[in-house]
């Protein structure tokens, strides 16, 4: 009797043993176990060695800052750079202190502004017939309300441009419109001491929105601080705002945006905070201690991206200003450019994290969903693809405008 409770207990005990191997060994199999990973693209892969040098560039010279980037279709991505500089001028793009003699030196004549390219990161237009009216491409934009799909540009000016608005033809041959500030581009006191400023008194223009009824907001921006209001002709409306860190005052608007209700999000970059306007300019209230903001967009599912510069970051904020998600990271070495073969050239990008950010400026998505982001002090677009298994919530939404089918 005896053995055999003894042998009961043997059997019973392996039963469960192996019961519990099984749920284990179960268990291994569908958590899918993955080792490694930062989540630095969050819910994309970046696609590697996208950006390409422009046909013209060598030992000498290569991108200058990034400044814009606009998608019309999977296969045409439009960008805006800040001309050609100095390859060598540009290492050093960590965000540290640069030595006057290593800072970028601009191609005589400038060139390489504006250019296109396709789906795989190859050039396929460059915009070089307006290459006289640009210096600081700032954003590009084509208005979702729009079914011509112009192409806006805001430049900056400078080096004897003038600041202005720009509306293109899709195809760049035609200008169609230009909103063009009558005075050079003078310094931040002057600008500021202009109380009231005119329609076309630019005082370094950043960023436009735009409504369905075609009319359009400008984020005037740097220097002035104010949100202008104009009709689809360009005609002056309304304007509000003024120089501050109280409500409804601004230091340094750097983005805007409009929601399907008509409110009014403002990234004011001096105040690291978002605002929030109605569509006449009443003030609505403040996300505070969003550091650095520089582009804000409202997607399609009514999501709020918020990027901010210095944090390297792309952030999801609902239209009540919670928090929700966020991505990206710095990824970039203190040295950059330099002739190949030299101590400061990154040989097939190894000296960057594929997917790694230097003070991203300005965002756009295309109809596929992929997500393209310009990096300022690089000089570089990266093109974000939505993984497989991509959690949709996360993924950054086509503009406010667009219909899934478009």
């Amino acid at each position: 009797m005896k053995t055999s409770v003894v042998a009961l207990f043997a059997t019973v005990g392996t039963f469960g043993l192996s019961g519990c191997a099984a749920e284990n060994e179960a268990a291994t199999g569908q958590a899918m176990i993955q080792k490694g990973g930062d989540e630095r693209t969050g819910e994309y892969n970046a696609v590697a060695d996208w950006w390409k040098p422009a046909p013209d560039h060598d030992e000498n010279w290569t991108w200058g800052q990034g400044g814009a980037v606009a998608a019309d279709t999977p296969d045409r991505i439009i960008v805006g750079m800040w001309g050609d500089m100095g390859a060598t001028s540009m290492a050093g793009v960590s965000g540290e202190r640069i030595p006057a003699e290593m800072r970028p030196v601009e191609r005589p004549g400038g060139t390489n502004y504006v250019v296109v390219v396709d789906g795989d990161g190859n050039i396929i237009e460059r915009w070089s017939q307006w290459d006289s009216i640009f210096n600081r491409p700032h954003a590009l934009y084509i208005s979702p309300y729009d079914p011509e799909r112009h192409v806006w540009l805001v430049e900056r000016g400078g080096n004897g441009v003038h600041e202005q608005i720009l509306k293109f033809s899709n195809d760049g041959s035609e200008l169609v419109m230009q909103l063009r500030d009558p005075n050079p581009v003078g310094t931040r006191d002057e600008v500021r001491a202009n109380p009231n400023p005119g329609p076309l008194d630019f005082g370094q223009n950043a960023s436009l929105a735009f409504l369905p009824d075609g009319s359009f907001l400008l984020a005037d921006g740097y220097w002035n601080s104010r949100i202008v209001k104009y009709d689809a002709d360009g005609e002056y409306v309304m304007e509000w705002g003024e120089l501050g860190s109280g409500p409804g005052q601004f230091d340094l608007l750097h983005g805007v945006d409009v929601d399907r209700e008509g409110r009014v999000y403002v990234a004011d970059r001096g105040n690291s905070r978002v605002q929030v306007f109605t569509a006449e300019g009443e003030y609505i209230e403040e996300w505070p201690d969003i550091y650095f903001p520089v582009d804000v967009s409202v997607d399609e599912n009514d999501a709020v991206w918020v990027t901010s510069a210095v944090l390297n970051r792309i952030m999801k904020f609902n239209t009540s200003g919670e928090y929700q998600y966020g991505w990206g990271t710095y990824g970039f070495t203190s040295r950059g450019f330099g002739p190949p073969g030299s101590p400061e050239r990154w040989e097939n990008e190894s000296g960057r994290a594929p997917g790694g950010m230097a003070r991203p400026h300005q965002i756009d998505v295309d109809q596929d969903g992929n997500v393209y982001v310009v990096n300022f002090d690089s000089g570089h677009v990266d093109k974000y693809v939505p993984k497989p298994d991509a959690d949709p919530n996360k993924l950054v939404g086509r503009s406010l405008g667009y219909s899934v089918s478009d």
